[in-house]
């Protein structure tokens, strides 16, 4: 068995091993309180994270490419659904297709040949420019720049930001070329960011009580300080427990950790505004129990760029 097999297989039993714990405790709460609808969207959550898990771990085995595959399909999902309530008008119509079918595929394109002179680009300088233009040529200039903005601001969150997370495979990591640290680093950050989600929520709001109260942002989130503190801990702590799966000491992984789930806390509140702005609870109702792919994804995609580069200035120059 390589290296890179063992670490996954390792990596899938210590997922496994959480989830079944979750699942029983999710099970024993719902014989002890049948038809309470929190134990009932607990549950849902689960099997969410369980359907989330499997595919993710085959697209580990199956290679780069699949996992570059899964990353543009939720690209894509993540885009409809702001793309579902974002200003548009019909002379939008030929950007909108641009930016599904052209400028999406391209930019996860860029990232399977690894060409990150492009990928890193493209769509914040050539895509921005572009959109406008072709909007334009259609005539039609009622809400012009709030119609522009929100396509560009689209393909930012639910493209450019989430195509860093396959592209962290193509890293040429100093003394790991071609064992799969690269493969195993998505694993380190979607970890680090959700378990760091998880316990800004349960700890921050529920279960400490009166220790979360102070808002962050009133009004907009039940988000607290000491939720987010909670949140940075427990990133942290899941660094320091996964160093062994990334190119990084134990110190640094733990340091990663904490900024990956700091920038993904910070984008789950930009999410959330834009949300407010316009109504709605949640973005889509395609993951049970999670609203959709902008609702699950919502820190790793800020966390993703943030986490790459940092990677790749400090790690590969240092």
């Amino acid at each position: 068995m390589s290296p890179f097999l063992r670490d996954v297989t390792l990596l899938a039993l210590g997922v496994a091993a959480i989830l079944t714990l979750l699942t029983v405790l999710g099970e024993r709460a719902r014989h002890k309180r049948p038809g309470d609808a929190g134990v009932g969207l607990f549950i849902a959550r689960v099997d969410s994270w369980w359907a989330m898990a499997i595919l993710f771990t085959l697209a580990m085995l199956a290679g780069e490419w699949a996992m570059i595959l899964l990353f543009a399909i939720a690209s894509f999902a993540a885009l409809r659904e702001f793309y579902t309530y974002a200003a548009r008008m019909k002379a939008d119509h030929l950007s909108l297709a641009l930016a599904f079918y052209i400028l999406l595929p391209a930019q996860f394109l860029f990232v399977y040949f690894d060409l990150p002179r492009l990928f890193t680009v493209f769509i914040p300088v050539y895509a921005f420019l572009l959109l406008p233009f072709v909007s334009m040529l259609r005539g039609s200039t009622e809400r012009f720049l709030s119609r522009v903005a929100e396509m560009q601001w689209g393909l930012m969150i639910a493209v450019f930001c989430l195509s860093h997370i396959p592209a962290l495979m193509l890293l040429d990591l100093p003394g790991h070329e071609g064992d799969g640290r690269g493969m195993l680093l998505i694993a380190f950050l979607v970890l680090a960011v959700q378990l760091g989600d998880l316990a800004e929520f349960y700890l921050g709001r529920r279960a400490l009580g009166p220790l979360g109260r102070k808002r962050v942002v009133p009004g907009l989130s039940a988000k607290t300080w000491e939720g987010a503190f909670w949140g940075l801990a427990a990133a942290g702590l899941t660094g320091l427990a996964l160093f062994w799966i990334t190119p990084f000491g134990p110190l640094s992984a733990a340091a990663m950790g904490v900024v990956a789930s700091a920038s993904g806390q910070a984008g789950a509140l930009v999410l959330r505004a834009i949300k407010r702005s316009r109504g709605l609870r949640d973005w889509s109702h395609l993951i049970p129990g999670q609203g959709g792919f902008l609702d699950q994804l919502d820190s790793v995609i800020f966390a993703a760029p943030a986490f790459f580069h940092l990677t790749r200035l400090w790690w590969m120059t240092g």
